[in-house]
């Protein structure tokens, strides 16, 4: 066994080499939003809104419904060949994304996408919980939840790639599969799958009396989790696919302008607010362990304000301060999910678990892109949807404030 100190060295390389696959995971998701003018004025077969939110859906639909199988498949046969597996396929995918001619093409290239994707975010939180306890656990998953944030940041600029004669949104998407590939090799090369050492505190170890999945959904804790996951997430996904559309109809702005306005301030502030949640869940897990719940409810909390300004905004300013506010909510959520199912599922389940959060959350998330869609093709105001929003954001505090956490501080 290495020395402590080379074991948490190590465990902190593990972020720092998955921080770039979280930044092409979303990166590839994404720049599909911010160069939606240009897509749909190449592929003449895109007839409307309600085609795209299908477009934006059905990557969603097929990354939820085989995210638990790629959870489980992760805690049955170690993390690492999943994780640089699922990084290989889907930045071939990308690649290709770059070279379709019709809205089926990009269809199938977007399921594509999901069910490659979908075996690598439960497998990469589920092996940094691993690595890390009580201590650093928030932290280190809110580092790699700010690799998804540069990601975001840098798909917002993708509408000015789009939009330069020289290069646009084929060569984008060309571009960034090649990287995905090329990267996939050497990161195989340097993860490793932990022993699992002894679990800390309150988090028993001993051979679970049912199976995984009878063990989740039988657990009350757990179904409060998933639906808390869900509830937030579907405007943080019509948040994030929609609103560079939202703003360049709203404000007449160019796709470069529009993009990178509702993209950079969100992302931004979803980083800090990651680095920071992060650091107040730790600290407040050394007085009581509901410290990470606590955090995420104010988290959800700033969705409230947040929310109402987006739908209400009356100026491009206005619009992005109530974006920088959601931004700072999302990062205190995010940072905590996986830490908080780890204090109330196994070790071995946690990978599943997640998997399970994510086809609830994202299948809803899916159908909230679909739906909002179809909302504004019938010019339903946006205050009206973005204020039913904030009343959801309200629920989830409730919710969250359930959940009784099993294991100890640390």
């Amino acid at each position: 066994m290495p020395p402590a100190q080379n074991v948490l060295r190590y465990a902190w390389l593990v972020v720092a080499l998955l921080f770039p696959v979280a930044l092409l995971n979303y990166l590839d998701r994404q720049m599909l939003a911010t160069m939606k003018a240009s897509m749909v004025a190449d592929i003449p077969s895109i007839a409307n809104k309600a085609d795209w939110g299908l477009i934006l859906g059905c990557f969603k639909w097929t990354y939820a419904v085989l995210s638990p199988f790629g959870g489980y498949v992760a805690d049955r046969l170690g993390k690492r060949w999943v994780i640089g597996g699922s990084l290989f396929v889907w930045s071939a995918v990308t690649w290709w994304t770059g070279h379709v001619s019709t809205f089926n093409e990009l269809l199938a290239a977007r399921a594509l996408m999901g069910i490659s994707e979908a075996f690598y975010i439960p497998a990469a939180l589920a092996l940094i919980s691993e690595y890390h306890f009580g201590d650093t656990r928030s932290r280190a998953v809110g580092v790699h939840q700010t690799g998804i944030y540069v990601g975001q940041i840098l798909g917002g600029f993708a509408g000015y790639v789009a939009d330069a004669p020289d290069y646009g949104w084929r060569w984008m998407f060309t571009t960034c599969g090649m990287i995905g590939v090329v990267y996939a090799l050497p990161l195989l090369a340097a993860l490793r799958d932990p022993v699992r050492p002894a679990a800390p505190a309150g988090e028993t170890d001993n051979k679970p009396a049912t199976g995984v999945v009878r063990g989740l959904l039988g657990d009350r804790n757990f179904l409060l989790l998933v639906a808390y996951f869900t509830l937030p997430a579907i405007a943080g996904w019509v948040v994030r696919d929609w609103m560079p559309e939202i703003l360049r109809e709203k404000f007449s702005l160019g796709q470069g302008k529009a993009g990178m306005s509702a993209i950079l301030y969100v992302q931004l502030a979803s980083l800090v607010g990651a680095l920071l949640g992060g650091t107040l869940a730790d600290r407040w897990m050394k007085t009581t362990n509901r410290g990470r719940i606590y955090t995420s409810a104010i988290g959800m909390a700033l969705f409230l304000p947040a929310l109402f300004g987006v739908g209400n905004a009356p100026t491009l300013a206005f619009a992005i301060a109530g974006l920088v506010i959601f931004g700072l909510g999302w990062g205190f959520f995010d940072c905590n999910n996986m830490p908080i199912l780890c204090q109330i599922a196994r070790p071995e389940w946690r990978a599943t678990g997640y998997g399970i959060m994510n086809l609830v959350s994202i299948t809803c998330g899916g159908l909230g892109d679909y739906f909002f869609g179809v909302l504004r093709d019938r010019h339903v105001p946006l205050n009206l949807i973005f204020g039913s929003f904030a009343g959801v954001a309200l629920l989830s505090i409730g919710i969250v404030l359930l959940i009784r956490p099993r294991s100890q501080p640390g």
